[in-house]
């Protein structure tokens, strides 16, 4: 008897953490069935027909699909026709998308065998039990699954809603009974995956749009089995380990365990993500957290929204000056990537308060800012209320506000635009120096990006153009448009960040005065120099390359304008020139003879951990 178990993910880089944990849970008390129970991962962005063959091919007895959000357009479009390829294969759902009304699913579904509801591990694995005595048994009692908790089906040979049957509901799971749900094998996956873990479920809050806030009660996984699951992703060295957790740290105790341990035992490669509330961090937990090695940890806060009546409204109790304060301290400490959250179409929410939310959030400066749309989920409070805010949302999967009694349709496109531009320039972190000068020309920050996204959109430019070049020409553009006066400028800023990024030897169009044969020449001689004496690059000299080879690693640009400011100049990571000037420009680098030219040196080798940015180093020709 095989049970195959599908998961269908948002990415190639995510993982499915439910699936495996229903795996887990089954071989630890089972352990006949591990040869029994596979995973199947995909992603939405296969046909739908590739996953089709897959599973055709594997041949399951049973298949049980994960469903989300995300994946249920596609899990629905897979099951209209799977039961034509294999149509004596039993079928069974589970996840938050199926668990609000899954009487509804499977009269929509006749096929369907049934729905799994709320936690799933030990359902699962008694399920799995039916189907493996049905099979050595040759038969059960066609009530068999009745016995089972928290099952809604339909018995066979029943017909219309009346014959589904519903069981009584399953207990909530002890976290401490959960086993650790990868495998070796899977931690050893590819380079850039993203594996999820969670060391608690449920959360105390009681957001409206959220439908955690069903979950009422914290549980949480004792330290040192959490400490014994981290030394399995720290020993096999994964490049990220995301918590889904829905707020981290609502245990202070629980959340500085895990920060001191991770802190104690950080092997220089493992990035952790995790979920939290800033405005509850503790002047001891800031302090922890900023001693932190970049890039160790990363934070993602939902601010949401800093209307004081919408907050209340959605039942969201947050601080918005405290929130702050703790953003600001802890990106003083530029040692963590964080990511603040907003959502336009809250109740009591319009165009003008919303565009106060974003300025307010844009102003703490995150690695991040995500600009989401309310999504209306079934079962959550908001839901239940939708027409009494006047909240228009789409019919299917992600059950998107189109407007609301407070926000038109209007202004919700003007927004679905801003957050395309937003993406593209502020959350790329590739214009990091041009777009602080940049705002200089608007009243505000919201109103710069407004202006940018009409800008696209009149003009018909393509956001979606894979080429970075065009992106940078297009904000060029816009900028010397806005502040002509400025062009030479914005070219130097685009510059600057494009080589920060980017070891090119073909100089943008945009780029400063083209070198002549001079400056030429006493660029060779800077890297002989180097060879022979380094200043700069002594852990190339250190590692055998000559001067040539040095030369193709690093970048030389010259500039006039001060495009470099004297915070990233503070901690030059090796610099020996010493002092810098007022205005960001290195005192004693200006070339004698030229107009105000300086030199900055790119240094690839030794990004910035937190940024990816090149290592920037000012020097004389």
């Amino acid at each position: 008897m095989k049970f195959l178990l599908i998961a269908i993910n948002a990415k190639f880089i995510h993982s499915n953490p439910a699936v495996r944990s229903l795996r887990a849970w089954c071989i630890e008390r089972q352990p006949e069935l591990a040869g029994r129970i596979d995973v199947a991962e995909y992603t939405i962005n296969q046909p739908a027909g590739e996953i089709m063959a897959d599973i055709y091919r594997r041949r399951p007895d049973v298949a049980a699909f994960s469903c989300y959000i995300w994946n249920w357009k596609m899990v629905q479009e897979i099951l209209c026709e799977l039961g034509k390829l294999l149509p004596d294969m039993p079928v069974w759902l589970g996840g938050p998308e199926v668990s609000y009304d899954p009487e509804e699913v499977l009269w929509r579904f006749p096929r369907l065998t049934g729905i799994m509801e709320g936690e799933g591990e030990e359902t699962f694995r008694e399920l799995a039990d039916f189907y493996g005595r049905r099979a050595q048994e040759g038969s059960c009692p066609s009530d068999g699954l009745y016995g089972i908790r928290g099952l809604v089906y339909r018995p066979a040979g029943a017909e219309g809603r009346a014959g589904l049957r519903r069981t009584p509901p399953r207990p909530f799971v002890e976290m401490d009974d959960l086993p650790f749900p990868y495998t070796k094998e899977e931690l050893e996956g590819p380079e850039n995956r993203i594996l999820y873990y969670e060391s608690s479920r449920g959360c105390p809050y009681r957001c409206t749009y959220c439908l955690s806030s069903i979950d009422k009660t914290v549980r949480l996984r004792s330290p040192d089995l959490v400490k014994r699951d981290l030394d399995f992703f720290l020993e096999a060295k994964v490049p990220q380990v995301k918590f889904v957790d829905r707020t981290f740290n609502c245990d202070p105790a629980h959340a500085m365990g895990i920060w001191k341990y991770i802190l104690e035992h950080d092997n220089g490669i493992t990035n952790f993500h995790f979920e939290i509330s800033a405005d509850i961090l503790t002047e001891e937990e800031t302090a922890l957290l900023r001693r932190m090695r970049p890039g160790l940890v990363q934070m993602e806060i939902g601010v949401q929204s800093t209307n004081p009546e919408t907050l209340r409204e959605i039942r969201r109790g947050s601080d918005w000056n405290r929130l702050k304060r703790n953003v600001e301290i802890l990106r003083q400490g530029r040692n963590i990537h964080l990511h603040l959250d907003l959502i336009a179409g809250l109740p009591l929410e319009g165009g003008e308060s919303f565009q106060k939310s974003f300025n307010d959030v844009y102003s703490c400066r995150p690695e991040q800012l995500q600009l989401g749309f309310l999504k209306v989920l079934k079962g959550s409070y908001l839901y239940e209320r939708a027409s009494e805010y006047g909240i228009a949302y789409t019919e299917g999967p992600p059950y998107e506000a189109l407007f609301t009694k407070w926000l038109p349709y209007e202004e919700m496109l003007l927004f679905k635009r801003v957050e395309e531009v937003l993406e593209l320039y502020y959350n790329s972190g590739q214009f990091a120096h041009t777009l602080p000068v940049l705002e200089q020309c608007f009243e505000n920050p919201f109103d710069m990006y407004r202006c940018l996204a009409e800008y696209v959109e009149e003009k018909g430019y393509f956001l979606k153009s894979p080429s970075r070049e065009y992106r940078y020409r297009l904000l060029l553009d816009f900028a010397s448009q806005r502040d002509p006066g400025r062009r030479e400028l914005y070219g130097e800023l685009l510059t600057l960040d494009l080589y920060l990024r980017e070891n090119r030897k073909n100089r943008p169009d945009f780029a400063p005065a083209p070198w002549g044969e001079a400056e030429k020449k006493r660029i060779v001689e800077f890297y002989r120099r180097e060879s022979r004496e380094p200043v700069y690059l002594e852990n190339y000299v250190r590692a055998g390359y000559d001067s040539r080879q040095m030369a193709r690693l690093t970048h030389i640009e010259g500039f006039t304008h001060p495009v470099w400011e004297p915070a990233e100049a503070k901690s030059d990571w090796g610099n020996k020139t010493g002092q810098k000037a007022a205005g960001g420009v290195p005192r004693g680098i200006f070339d004698a003879g030229e107009k105000e030219r300086y030199w900055l040196l790119f240094d690839y080798e030794r990004r910035d951990p937190l940024t990816r940015a090149a290592r920037l180093v000012p020097i004389r020709l």
